[in-house]
């Protein structure tokens, strides 16, 4: 099969996922599948006040329930000295004072400030013991106005203020314009929903001196750095094991208060303990998403070109920021404010205040969805007020492919693209000219219908190293191991494919590892779209070293030159010669040392790091498609196309999964999906799928999912990313078409029945 495995299941080819077997069999590995000898369980006691002093905790009753084994609260953990986390990013404020934050204390001190706050913990032998008793913890709290600052030494609620971009070019671009359009747009707050919500089990080895963290991260090597430094250990003495991983989409991406409890109390107690989130519980334990308002502009001359863009945003960050994490969802990628167009000058300012609500974090695309979503609606809207065609608006303003390398106004450089070609491609896939016919037709059954555009650029594998290493046995087959880690993106297939592509094994001979910080010696992880594109390109390297090796051990083998030995598909040879070994037979060659020429260490066994020089730019065109109900409100999608350009496509198959996946992710924003706080009250009212709706198969439509594929020259793969690509231009595209659908601007995500109802009576009331 070595012969033409490459042909078969190399790059580029669509194939089936590797993992799907064993986890439609039932046998993954998720944290729900896990039980450790002797393993006790782990519950919170949660504020039901958004903010409040806390008086007094009596926790008798509870410690005298059948199978507890200890209550704890933040005295406990203070006494112990088990740390708290602390941003590193350097950060103002307006009037030039340091950015002001305050980590999570890992239990509440004092007071609570969300709903939610965890304030003790109970641990006993069974979890329905362990809830019943946190039940009995009878907690006495002064409940504090929500007026009040959520921290009384930040009286304005405002941690930090960033800003990017050329202000003076900018002000002096607005102020010669012919014209200026101004929106102030909304995005509203989110839960990741994972398939199965967060959880960890701490384990603790006295005769090692070691802790063990079984846990559900994105990122297992940089939770163990930071666990170690919590819990005051050499990393050595903390290992993190991460195997399946039910959906992430960056929620799952740091060390969590609960990981730091259960190692501390694996310790305290002798015996492994065990936490898993309820799905009731996952809106008040986990941090939330996106949460922007905006104020943003363009400016235009006389003949539509952009001259400038200036936007205000203010971020909620939710009551704690703990970690440069709470801060990345407000600043990281604020360069995709400048999308595909030429936009000379630019200044952006940002505002991350403070909110009586779960932390913010990243979610799926970490900013970027949220730049584009203003933009694109801008260039929307602006069409309509300049009075000119939304296709012809973009398209005179698009970065040509001739003007790449390309530097925008706001720290992006872009290495390359072909916007206006995929842009086309798009439009032709939705048969965009044709769309006027199906209005018509819409209207004569009493509907509304719209269609939408969003040209969406994105960062992604931003510069950072990543490890890969190829392990070849005595036997000939070989072990993958990588610093990544999958949570449902294919991961086992996909450095599969690059192997298979570089060394001409065959795949059923290979065996991978990630998520385990003892098999792997290092890795960043996954998160910004990186694995393929960086990951895979630390693996490329490796394979290089391997066959480099290989080349001096075939050429003892063969009596050869080494200079005269060759390798393709998997086998080495003499140029010239029929005479050559396989790849395979070296590997077994390479463990009888005592027949090895000196100079050649013995085994097969090679790693590689890789870290680029600048971040790739996936990028693609979404036309999204609606009708509507106007005596219900309802909105039917019935068209979705994106063309997308992640580069090199390493498995069209799970790439089409993946980009459909965003997409369904952005659209449940725009028609459903919205975490709601009382603001009265403070009061969650959005804690469960009762009130949170997610996207079913029958609130969707088909998509097409089209190619404009142009390799980057960053990384040897010329992969650009594709994680987030779906969800980065679906919120835009959806909005306009329901916008273009309904005739006014006037409605917010998410767009219910209800406010789609609402927003056509105004409408009429007006038009009136």
């Amino acid at each position: 099969m070595s012969g033409t495995s490459a042909e078969h299941f190399g790059i580029g080819q669509p194939v089936s996922r590797f993992e799907d077997p064993r986890l439609l069999r039932g046998e993954g590995r998720y944290i729900n599948d896990l039980v450790l000898p002797g393993m006790a369980h782990l519950a919170y006691v949660r504020s039901p006040h958004p903010h409040a002093r806390i008086v007094a905790i009596d926790a008798a009753e509870a410690r005298a329930a059948p199978g507890v084994l200890g209550v704890f609260t933040v005295e406990d953990l203070e006494r112990e000295g088990i740390g708290t986390t602390a941003p590193s990013l350097k950060r103002g404020r307006a009037d030039g004072t340091p950015m002001f934050w305050r980590a999570h204390p890992g239990l509440a001190k004092g007071k609570v400030r969300h709903v939610g706050d965890p304030v003790a913990i109970v641990v006993a032998e069974t979890l329905p013991q362990a809830k019943d008793a946190a039940e009995r913890v009878a907690v006495e709290y002064d409940a504090l106005p929500l007026t009040d600052p959520v921290w009384d030494e930040c009286p304005d609620n405002v941690s930090n203020v960033f800003e990017v971009g050329n202000r003076a070019a900018a002000d002096a671009a607005f102020a010669g314009a012919a014209r200026i359009v101004k929106r102030r747009y909304t995005i509203s707050r989110v839960h990741a929903q994972f398939m199965e919500p967060r959880g960890a089990i701490g384990a603790w080895d006295p005769g090692e001196g070691r802790y063990t963290l079984h846990c559900d991260v994105q990122y297992p090597h940089r939770v163990r750095e930071v666990l170690a430094g919590l819990l005051k250990v050499p990393e050595h003495r903390v290992r993190v094991v991460s195997n399946d991983v039910g959906g992430a989409f960056g929620a799952k991406g740091w060390a969590h208060l609960e990981h730091r409890h259960v190692l501390w109390l694996a310790r305290r107690l002798g015996r492994a303990v065990k936490w898993t989130c309820d799905r009731s519980e996952a809106l008040l334990a986990d941090d939330h998403g996106r949460d922007v308002a905006s104020e943003i502009e363009l400016a235009f001359d006389a003949d539509h070109r952009i001259l400038a863009l200036r936007a205000r945003n203010t971020s909620a960050l939710g009551a704690y920021v703990s970690s440069d994490r709470n801060l990345l969802p407000s600043f990281a990628n604020l360069g995709s404010l400048a999308g595909m167009y030429l936009i000379p000058a630019a200044h952006v300012r940002v505002a991350g205040v403070f909110s009586y609500t779960s932390p913010l974090a990243p979610y799926r695309g970490n900013g970027r969805p949220e730049a584009i979503f203003l933009l694109e609606r801008l260039m929307e809207d602006a069409a309509r007020e300049l009075g000119v065609d939304r296709v012809e608006l973009r398209r005179k303003n698009l970065i040509p492919p001739s003007a790449m390398p390309y530097k925008t106004a706001l720290t992006f450089t872009y290495d390359c693209g072909e916007f206006e070609r995929g842009m086309d491609k798009a439009l032709s896939l939705a048969d965009w000219k044709n769309f006027p016919e199906r209005k018509r037709q819409s209207r004569s059954r009493g509907n509304l219908r719209g269609i939408g555009l969003a040209n969406a650029i994105e960062r992604a594998a931003a510069p950072g190293m990543e490890y890969a290493e190829i392990r070849f046995d005595s036997t000939g087959g070989a072990t993958l191991a990588v610093g990544t880690k999958s949570q449902g993106q294919g991961h086992e297939t996909m450095y599969r494919q690059i192997a298979v592509q570089r060394l001409g094994v065959a795949p059923e001979e290979l065996r991978f590892i990630e998520g385990d910080t003892d098999s792997v010696a290092w890795g960043a992880g996954s998160a910004g779209s990186r694995s393929a594109a960086i990951g895979g390109s630390a693996l490329w390297f490796a394979a290089d070293k391997v066959i480099a090796k290989g080349k001096r051990i075939a050429a003892h083998l063969l009596e050869a030159a080494e200079a005269d030995v060759a390798f393709a598909g998997g086998r080495f040879s003499i140029a010239g010669t029929d005479r050559g070994v396989s790849l395979k037979e070296v590997a077994r060659a390479s463990f009888a040392f005592a027949s090895l020429p000196a100079g050649i260490e013995p085994g097969l066994f090679e790693h590689a790091t890789f870290s680029p020089k600048q971040e790739t730019f996936p990028n693609g065109t979404h036309v999204c498609e609606v009708e509507v109900d106007p005596d219900t409100g309802s909105i039917e999608l019935v068209n979705y196309v994106v063309v997308d350009d992640v580069g090199t496509e390493i498995n069209p198959l799970t790439l089409q999964g993946q980009v459909v996946g965003g997409i369904v992710q952005g659209l449940g924003q725009i028609l459903m999906e919205r975490i709601v706080y009382d603001k009265e009250s403070g009061q969650l009212l959005t804690g469960s799928f009762m009130d949170y709706a997610m996207p079913r198969a029958g609130d969707l439509c088909g998509f097409e999912v089209g190619h404009n594929a142009v390799p980057t020259k960053l990384n040897p793969l010329g992969a650009k990313g594709a994680g987030e690509a779906g969800t980065v231009g679906a919120l835009a595209a959806a909005m306009n078409a329901i916008v273009d659908a309904l005739g006014t601007e006037d409605i917010e995500m998410p767009t219910t029945p209800e406010r789609v109802w609402q927003a056509l009576r105004k409408k009429s009331a007006w038009t009136a």
